[in-house]
């Protein structure tokens, strides 16, 4: 896919800070799971958070192929650091299509990381199915009550900022959802231990608890009972994150494979002179391409003001499944080595399932490609 001069030069300023910044620290963030906020600091003094917000607004006001790009460099040094760039994202997204003037007032604090922000839409009963959401917000006064819980939430154990998904209207269906700013040090609002997951270590994910949450009248985002179409307005756009996400690490795993079957000897030559090696290494090259293509194709499918939803979801699954199977490759190269904590093949290996679950399962996202075609026929 063709990239603009300015777009090659996010590119490659993102590529270096990847390579300067992230990866020399990837593996002991894995480790000790720690929330880098030195990183993040210097990603928001380059302008990485909020790459589409407009220029008006505070942000660097970039298309979604260049967010797509940004997120794949990203993700090729850690993905928990392209993860917070994604969700900080689909935040921001949410602030500038809905947000009031008071609102849109929190994205510098936002983009600078002085306030971190969750997406807080899964609960128990309700993750693949959001309709099955049971947080509620009833009206108290001018205001409201906030109750109910969340798990699995990304940055829920250092977040200030909640965007939190409740019912309003329990006999409206989807229609009976809003989204609520909360103030996550506000009183009623409790967090549970940061989970211990298999990878992307480095992302804090955990529960949240509203226990008779008080919330003003200036914490409605947008307008009453269109939460739930808002929160799925942005999921496009998050997808083609998570697609140039789970490119990235695939691409780290294509790097450092190619990098020791040119070194690593066996029966007195290069592993990467035996066929066997060669074909792992060329169906990693062509199936990473292949998925590229497929996130940047969706991109400018969202940039131009196409119909993008087909695009979006087979660019997610396609590349979620990529990932997993092709850092599995990565690691059938390594051989024993590969299996060892401590080798990058390793984490990657474990970083990308998840890619294969969030942002809606992949087993959704062919659900939503079987119904655009059956909708809209199978020519694009």
């Amino acid at each position: 896919m063709f990239l603009s001069e300015t777009q090659q030069q996010v590119r490659d300023m993102a590529r270096a800070f990847a390579d300067d910044v992230i990866r020399p620290a990837a593996a002991d963030l894995d480790r000790d799971a720690r929330f880098p906020d030195e990183i993040y600091a210097q990603m928001a003094d380059l302008g990485l958070f909020g790459i589409g917000v407009p220029e008006s607004m505070g942000g660097p006001g970039f298309d979604t192929l260049t967010y797509a790009v940004v997120m794949e460099e990203l993700s090729r040094g850690y993905a928990s650091v392209a993860d917070q760039c994604g969700l900080v994202e689909l935040i921001a997204s949410l602030l500038v299509r809905h947000g009031t003037p008071d609102q849109l007032a929190l994205l510098p604090g936002i983009l600078a990381m002085r306030q971190k922000v969750a997406y807080c839409i899964t609960e128990p009963e309700a993750g693949t199915d959001v309709s099955g959401i049971r947080s509620t917000a009833t009206r108290d006064g001018a205001g409201w009550r906030l109750t109910g819980g969340k798990i699995w939430i990304h940055n829920a154990p250092v977040a200030d900022l909640g965007f939190v998904l409740a019912r309003t209207d329990p006999q409206a269906g989807n229609r009976g959802m809003s989204i609520f700013i909360v103030d996550l040090h506000a009183a009623g609002v409790g967090r549970g231990p940061k989970e211990r997951k298999m990878g992307q270590c480095a992302s804090p994910v955990g529960a949240l608890n509203f226990d008779d949450v008080r919330l003003g009248p200036e914490a409605l985002l947008g307008q009453e009972g269109r939460g739930f179409h808002m929160m799925m307005s942005v999921l496009d756009k998050g997808r083609v994150g998570i697609g140039a996400l789970a490119v990235g690490i695939g691409q780290a795993g294509l790097e450092a494979a190619l990098d020791y079957a040119g070194t690593r000897r066996q029966f007195g030559k290069d592993i990467a002179e035996f066929q066997g090696v060669q074909w792992l290494l060329a169906d990693m090259a062509k199936d990473i391409e292949a998925a590229r293509l497929l996130v940047h194709s969706a991109a400018v499918k969202l940039d131009t003001g196409q119909d993008a939803t087909r695009a979006c979801s087979m660019a997610k699954c396609f590349a979620g499944d990529m990932a997993v199977a092709r850092t599995s490759d990565a690691v059938q190269v390594f051989g024993g080595s590969g299996y060892i904590r401590g080798f990058e093949v390793e984490r990657l290996y474990r970083d990308a399932k998840i890619c294969q679950i969030y942002e809606g399962t992949n087993q959704i996202q062919r659900m939503i490609i079987a119904r655009e075609l059956l909708r809209k026929g199978a020519r694009t």
